[in-house]
């Protein structure tokens, strides 16, 4: 069950999205005046939203130019690959024998939609759906403090821009992350916590399109 959301909360998705969507750029001033008019709210729970984004490492605060949209190095998506994976494939293996068969078939549905939104090329909708995806497992995994660490630290990738690269265009890379999220349904519903633990952390999470700017 997801918690209730505070004014700063909505204040902090609005501006995640505003990233996501490439409406805030790397080195972008954020304008504080702006997100108060657009969102016809006081310039507290901005200002609280801010200050969340600033201590996630999303965004920076400086004396000279305020709050800025966070550029993030190849070496540190790297790093955060590094640990979202062991995180991740943590959740998994503890959910492993608290999924259902409906979450199975969610998963499953969600699997072919992001085919359906890679082929389409609705990157946006890609991206939704792997999260809903991945959603599934990490909130049965019955560890509350795991994935508040998952969120924190997969909200660092927070910009998500899918570009041709030498490893081959944006679709034929997304396709093939998206059949990893067939085997590790296959783990799942064998409840092989061990197998789906090994192939998150050292298959799914493995920075190979890191060049792409491709975030999983």
């Amino acid at each position: 069950m997801e918690r209730f959301k505070t004014l700063k909360d909505h204040v902090y998705d609005f501006i995640a999205e505003e990233i996501r969507e490439g409406k805030l750029l790397p080195g972008q001033r954020i304008s504080e005046n702006d997100i108060c008019n657009e969102l016809e709210i006081s310039r507290t729970p901005v200002r609280e939203a801010l200050i969340q984004l600033a201590a996630e490492g999303i965004i920076e605060n400086t004396s000279r130019k305020g709050f800025t949209i966070k550029t993030i190095t190849v070496k540190e998506i790297t790093e955060l690959y590094t640990v979202i994976g062991a995180l991740d494939a943590t959740a998994a293996k503890l959910a492993c024998n608290n999924l259902t068969k409906q979450d199975y078939a969610d998963m499953s549905f969600y699997i072919e939609s992001i085919d359906l939104a890679i082929k389409s090329e609705n990157f946006e909708m890609y991206h939704k759906q792997q999260i809903a995806f991945h959603q599934i497992y990490i909130q049965k995994c019955g560890n509350k403090t795991l994935i508040d660490f998952i969120e924190t630290a997969k909200n660092k990738l927070i910009s998500k821009i899918y570009t041709d690269t030498a490893e081959g265009n944006a679709v034929e890379v997304l396709l093939a992350i998206n059949e990893e999220h067939r085997e590790i349904l296959k783990f799942l519903k064998a409840k092989d916590e061990e197998g789906v633990f090994k192939y998150i952390a050292e298959r799914h999470w493995v920075p190979i399109y890191t060049n792409a700017d491709i975030i999983l």
